[in-house]
């Protein structure tokens, strides 16, 4: 059974097999491959470009597809989330994708739940199919990642998809950096200041402040953010000629980023989101195998 909790219970082998999957299905391949499967998207947790980039997918994949709605859900009732979970599997779907606030929620469905778990974000933990996206977007973009330089900008230490990016980044050769402010750095990673930044890496990739899984408010104003780690056009007119500016999404104009650099030359933010469609596909495909 093909669930996907972490890519870091992926091989580099599997991991850019999946890539290759993602390049075919941008290049049309494998359109309604899985008509007449259904897959329930169960997402606790507010989402825009990962809920409906699933939705995409299994759209053009031929899947049936069932969007749940937490807020009006047995769950109002005192239902639990295994409980929820349960539910959709006995309906006889295929496959579950969830969102939870909960860092490794996966962890009581294991073993109990007998079809493919998608995880589409738990916590501050795990996002592997953001980390599949932005894989896509580099190797498109360099061709390759043993060598590379990127530095990950700003919350840090509650970003699933930091943490995700580094572990699989590293395995795949690339060197990894952190910046931001102390409060959001997290010491296990190395960092770089940064404008030094700017200057050295292929990769810039902001992060934007996740205030919603704070305890309490950030120290700066967001206008002192956005002078000491905001990208500006001062900073990208710094960067190397061949690098890029990624950013997983929603970002915040005039925080980390300025409104005129989203779509700049450099920016691949919305190649990003693109490409998010194809490897959700690549990923639905591999956990309808033998089923």
């Amino acid at each position: 059974m093909n669930s996907l909790f972490q890519l870091s219970s992926l091989s580099v082998d599997e991991i850019q097999h999946l890539l290759d999957v993602a390049e075919q299905c941008r290049q049309g391949r494998f359109i309604d491959s899985e008509k007449g499967k259904i897959v329930a998207n169960l997402f606790f947790e507010p989402s825009t470009r990962t809920q409906y980039s699933f939705n995409t997918a299994e759209e053009k994949l031929g899947m049936k597809v069932i969007n749940f709605n937490a807020q009006a859900s047995s769950m109002q009732k005192g239902e639990t989330f295994y409980d929820t979970v349960k539910t959709f599997e006995s309906f006889g779907i295929d496959a579950v994708v969830i969102r939870n606030r909960q860092d490794e929620y996966y962890k009581q469905l294991q073993g109990r739940i007998n079809i493919p778990i998608l995880n589409a974000g738990d916590g501050k933990k795990d996002h592997p199919t953001q980390s599949l996206l932005d894989l896509m977007t580099i190797r498109q973009e360099f061709g390759h990642f043993d060598g590379l330089k990127i530095a990950i900008v700003g919350d840090v230490k509650y970003s699933r998809v930091a943490h995700t990016n580094i572990e699989v980044m590293q395995r795949l050769g690339m060197q990894c950096f952190i910046s931001g402010p102390e409060e959001y750095r997290d010491p296990q990673y190395d960092y770089i200041d940064f404008d030094q930044a700017v200057k050295d890496m292929d990769v810039i990739m902001l992060l934007r402040v996740q205030h919603e899984r704070h305890e309490q408010a950030m120290s700066l104003t967001q206008e002192e953010y956005h002078a000491r780690y905001g990208l500006t056009l001062e900073r990208v007119k710094a960067m190397k000629d061949t690098a890029i500016i990624m950013h997983p999404a929603p970002f915040n104009r005039g925080v980390e980023i300025a409104d005129e650099v989203v779509e700049c030359r450099k920016s691949r933010i919305f190649k990003q989101i693109n490409n998010g469609v194809f490897v959700r596909m690549a990923v639905l495909k591999r956990a309808m195998e033998g089923r």
